[in-house]
């Protein structure tokens, strides 16, 4: 079962993705890291990205999503991982367009649904490694590193989000609930959305995943 996972900030996508790529074996595609790996590669979809980018515009969705369609068809019937798009109803019909052409119909919509607060404290407590990315959260217990401030994996400093501050964390997610609500109305209509309460632990919610996906 393919996921799409559709969640506000700090709703914990990111855990939850890591989990079921070591457990089960998914492939995690992130329309970021696509981003991000174009302009790397120095390729000209990427240098068109750059200058984008470096004019402080918005990337447009026909980029996005042939990105997207190309790494579909790169990892082939290997199951996988949503993240970061869709984010508006019509990227989610676009998404639809694409799954029809690719043949992929066996999928899930996951929404994590977390309350403001719980975000907040989520967000103002989060630090990142500053050598292989693992997250953690310095006021939530199950989440601690066991060092205070050092990465339990690779032993290297923790760092803070910049964008991680109470002003910048309302306004993403008054922004992203307020283009949510569409898709996920869309998603309902299809008949391929579950909700879960995101403020459990990370292990409740991992469990109610894995029920959801081997379910079905």
């Amino acid at each position: 079962m393919n996921i799409i996972f559709i969640a506000p900030p700090s709703a914990g996508k990111g855990t939850q993705s890591s989990l079921l790529e070591k457990q089960h074996g998914y492939v995690h595609i992130s329309t970021g890291d696509l981003l991000r790996a174009e302009i790397k590669r120095k390729s000209e979809i990427g240098k068109s990205l750059e200058e984008i980018i470096s004019r402080g515009e918005l990337v447009s969705d026909e980029i996005i999503t042939e990105l997207l369609k190309n790494q579909l068809k790169k990892i082939s019937n290997n199951k996988f991982i949503l993240d970061g798009y869709p984010r508006t109803k019509e990227q989610a019909i676009e998404l639809s367009k694409i799954f029809n052409e690719l043949g992929i119909n066996n999928y899930k919509v996951l929404y994590l649904d977390l309350d403001e607060d719980t975000a907040l404290k989520r967000a103002l407590g989060r630090v990142i490694c500053s050598n292989c990315g693992a997250t953690y959260n310095q006021y939530i217990e199950d989440l601690m590193p066991k060092e205070k401030g050092i990465c339990d994996k690779c032993h290297e400093q923790l760092v803070s989000r910049p964008d991680d501050t109470e002003k910048a964390m309302k306004q993403r997610f008054e922004s992203y609930v307020k283009f949510t609500k569409p898709v996920l109305k869309y998603y309902e209509t299809e008949g391929v959305l579950s909700i879960i309460d995101a403020s459990k632990n990370a292990k409740e919610v991992y469990e109610e995943i894995t029920n959801i996906i081997s379910c079905e």
